[in-house]
């Protein structure tokens, strides 16, 4: 007898603050990277699909969203070398003076 199937693994790869496409709230979604493997006898032996999604934490709302526009969401993040702010963090905002 020969066990085989499919196991999915979830990773999450950036949190972001955009605009929810459903409940058009400005809030912070999940970028996240669902691989789906093929097992035989519960060992994960290859990649048979990979699909990237943006989850708004405020309604639920997922998206789907391709391979270069998460790779543009993590540019987007910029928690990476040379930033000069904490990974994940959003960038601050200039502070204008008060105008009347």
């Amino acid at each position: 007898m020969i066990i085989f199937g499919t196991k999915g693994h979830l990773h999450q790869l950036a949190i972001l603050t955009l605009v929810c496409v459903q409940c058009r709230n400005p809030s912070a979604h999940t970028l996240r990277k669902r691989v789906t493997r093929f097992t035989l006898f519960f060992v994960p032996l290859f990649p048979v699909s990979t699909k990237y999604l943006t989850q708004c934490t405020f309604c639920g709302a997922e998206s789907k969203v391709s391979a270069e526009q998460a790779e543009q969401l993590q540019a987007q993040d910029a928690g990476g070398p040379g930033s000069g702010r904490p990974y994940g963090q959003p960038p601050q905002q200039p502070q204008q003076p008060y105008q009347r």
